[in-house]
Parts: structure tokens; sequence; C-alpha cells
């Protein structure tokens, strides 16, 4: 069972907030054995981050729980010098590590790059930072947002810049830190050698801008919020209202879709008017096919429309709220459960692979 693939790694994870433990709930939904350290008074951060609803204070809070799991938890002050000992024993003992220690910590906790070597040379140390290590700024991912363009992208055309409703820059440092330990572990497996890796939340960021950067570096085009279209293919992203008050969107990748749709909403003139005849033409006169689109969407009921399109293999969705989607079946078996503290957790599983 992949499940199990990792039961003999230990990892000592010293992060909080969101990027580095749920690289930690990564390995350990993999068997891992996985010691998270807590500060004795302050703890993970996250701890706090409640929502209105979560009153009692004696309870984990839901974000806390969305990257921790199957993890032993032990409060545990780094910079406690008469514990130096025996924190050096649980580096001695781990074999990957995990950080995200601002500026100047690694050496208030004795845990730089050097004094790790000396406790434990073959260990593997991944770091996340916020804006790379030798940069002392607070990093959160809204400013990571902010600062990388994303916001600038995110939103209607007439909204302010927007942040994404996730955490997404420390999802991507997390995937990118993942990888990066993956490997480590293949070189140590082979050669013996541990390994230090660092993943900031900036660069991750930048490198995650894909088509957006390109179209700058290759053509000068700066990206704006233009809301759920996209810059390059039409239609694509536009919110069509149903007949039964549901909001539903189509991705036409290719003229082949845009013909098929055209043939379900009885407007097969569309095919060949030659504002439409082609994708680029498509993208230059969208708001003009989005008014003819709509007209004949708003006749059809949200699922007789999409079960046609599904059927043609027309790329096309209904707009859900979290509330559906976590109650489909689909998603059920991405629910991982667990108790801390007696409390029942629920969080969704970072190893998604299916292995077969």
């Amino acid at each position: 069972m992949i499940s199990d693939f990792f039961s003999d790694l230990k990892i000592l994870d010293l992060s909080s907030v969101l990027a580095g433990p749920s690289v930690g709930t990564y390995f350990a939904e993999m068997g891992a054995k996985v010691l998270k350290l807590e500060h004795p008074v302050h703890g993970d951060v996250t701890r706090t981050w409640r929502l209105p609803s979560e009153t009692d204070p004696t309870l984990i809070s839901s974000y806390f729980s969305a990257v921790n799991f199957g993890k032993e938890y032990r409060k545990f002050d780094l910079s406690d010098t008469s514990r130096k000992v025996e924190l050096h024993d649980l580096i001695r003992n781990a074999d990957l590590l995990l950080s995200n220690f601002k500026k100047g910590d690694a050496e208030k906790f004795g845990l730089t790059d050097n004094e790790l070597k000396a406790i434990k040379p073959n260990l593997i140390h991944g770091k996340i930072s916020g804006f790379g290590s030798d940069n002392d700024r607070v990093a959160y991912d809204l400013i990571l947002q902010a600062e990388t363009g994303f916001m600038s992208l995110n939103g209607d055309e007439n909204s302010l810049p927007t942040k994404m409703p996730v955490a997404l820059i420390d999802v991507l440092a997390a995937h990118h830190l993942k990888e990066g330990l993956l490997i480590a572990l293949l070189k140590k497996e082979k050669t013996g050698q541990g390994s230090i890796l660092e993943v900031s939340l900036y660069d991750a960021a930048v490198a995650s801008l894909m088509n957006q950067a390109s179209a700058y570096l290759m053509n000068g085009v700066v990206g704006k919020r233009i809301g759920s279209k996209h810059p390059n293919i039409a239609p694509y992203g536009e919110l069509f209202l149903t007949k039964d008050k549901e909001y539903v969107t189509f991705a036409i990748g290719s003229d082949q879709h845009f013909k098929l749709l055209c043939k379900v909403l009885d407007i097969i003139e569309l095919i060949d008017d030659v504002r439409y005849c082609n994708n680029p033409q498509r993208v230059i006169h969208r708001v003009e096919l989005f008014e003819q689109l709509n007209e004949k969407v708003v006749l059809f009921d949200s699922s007789v429309l999409l079960d046609k399109l599904h059927l043609l293999h027309v790329p096309c969705g209904i707009v859900n709220h979290l509330d559906r989607v976590l109650n489909q079946p689909s998603a059920h078996r991405l629910i991982l459960e667990e108790k801390i503290n007696e409390q029942n957790t629920k969080r969704i599983r970072s190893m998604i692979v299916q292995w077969k």
C-alpha cells in the first residue's frame, strides 16, 4: 500500500502555518512518522486562526487541521539551551527536517546549515522562506499574491486587485519542496548523502505565472483582470445563466468544441461566421459571441445542457458552492479524518495520486 511507503521515514517538523506543515502531512499520509515541535506558549499560530463559529478555544481550529495530519505534537522551546541535547537527539533520530525560520532564527536556535551537518551529516533539511533566506521580511501568502502579480490578474474588469480565497502561494511552494525532498531521498538512497533544500514563496509564485509570464516576456503584454475569462481562448470562463438559474461555463479549447457547442445550442450559423471561425477571431470578438451564446443558454436547464455537452466531450461545468462540492461522492474519497486530542478533525488529503 502506498500509505505505508514511507513507514521507516522519520521527520522532525519545526515549521508552522501552511506550507511547511502541509509537507509534513504529505509524508504522514504515506506512513512517515512525523514529530511536530511547537512553542509551549504560542504553538503554531494557525491554532488561533478560528472561524467566528469556532468559539471554543480548547478545540483544534479547522485551519490547523487542514495541513496537520498523522503527526505527534510536542511542546518544545527551540531557544531553551537546557534542552539542546534533547533537540540534537531528535535531529539525529530524524531522516528529514522541515523548517520555515525567519532570518536569524537558525543562528539563535543553533540550527544553521553547518551546525546541522555537524549533528547529522546525512540529514535532509527542507527549508521554506518568504523572499529567500537572506531577506528578513515577514511573508504571508497575501503579501506574495500582491507582490508577484497574482492579485493584479485576479478579479473582474471593474474590481480591485483580489486575493485568491486559498493560500495558493503556500500551496505551490509546498509542492515545489515536496518534489525536491523526493529527489533528495532518492539521492540519499543512491549515495548516502544528505541535502539542504530551500524553496522561497517568492520564487514559487513567480515560477507559477506560466503563460502570463511568457505573454509579457515574449510580447510585452501585461496581463489584466478579465474575470474568469482566458486571455488566449474564447469562449472560456464566461459565465452563462441557465433557465433554472444556475451558472455554467465552457472551456472551448478547439474549433471542433465550438462547432459542437453551436450544434447543441441550435445556433449553427455561428460556425461559418468569419468572426468566430477560429479561436483567434473568437478572442477578438468574444463580447459579441458571449451575447449570442447567452441568448441560447438561458433556454436550457443546466442539467439538460451539460448532459448533452458531456456526451459530446465538450468541456463544460456548473459553478458549485463548496457545500455541493464536498457532499459529492467523488469528493468523499479525498477526505481524511483523524482524532486530535479526542476531537474529530477533517481535511482533504494531499496524496491524491491513484496507484495501481
